[in-house]
């Protein structure tokens, strides 16, 4: 079995333990809230993060304006949503979002993402991780449920996927996410600490 194929296995499995934050990546259009609000409902925690600030429907990315008023209408609280507005791209996201959880405190979170999306943004999370030498658990949670051959404005997710895997091998050659390897070593760590 290839390193690939087990960090594959490992992102799509992660043994999700109740945290002090869900973190829900702006991208997808609405497609990933769901998820966030499911873990949020079956009280995996308490705080729903929306991270992002990108205007770009096209794209699939819906800014707080769009998106806020679906989690509160799902039955979220105000007090229970936090939106981190200065991130423009998944490294930014990253960055901000272990800024708060250094702020609040916060030693464990869930990672929500479009399934072809998850890989990519764990490893970046990863790497900012490595980066600070923090010691932060990080879930993952893939909204699994969503089709992969639909067309959904911004492209079909089989096809998102293959270019997430080439945006992961561009990324690994400029050292921006972390290797494979660094995350099944961090997946063993992380499992130690329950």
């Amino acid at each position: 079995m290839t390193e690939i194929e087990k960090f594959i296995t490992l992102v799509d499995n992660d043994l999700i333990k109740p945290s002090d934050a869900i973190i829900l990546l702006e991208g997808d259009g609405l497609n990933r809230i769901d998820k966030a609000v499911e873990l949020f409902k079956n009280n995996y925690a308490n705080v729903i993060v929306f991270s992002g600030e990108i205007n770009n429907p096209g794209y699939g990315s819906y800014t707080a304006e769009k998106v806020l008023p679906v989690i509160l209408n799902k039955g979220v609280p105000d007090k229970n949503i936090i939106h981190e507005n200065k991130s423009t791209n998944t490294r930014e996201q990253a960055a901000e979002v272990i800024k708060l959880s250094i702020k609040n405190s916060w030693k464990r979170i869930i990672l929500v993402a479009s399934h072809y999306h998850q890989y990519r943004a764990y490893l970046t999370f990863l790497k900012v991780l490595q980066e600070q030498n923090i010691n932060l658990i990080i879930y993952n949670a893939p909204t699994h449920e969503l089709k992969w051959f639909e067309e959904t404005g911004w492209g079909k997710r089989i096809n998102l996927l293959e270019y997430e895997f080439k945006k992961i091998n561009e990324y690994s050659e400029l050292n921006h996410i972390a290797s494979y390897q660094t995350a099944i070593e961090y997946q063993r760590w992380k499992e130690e600490q329950i």
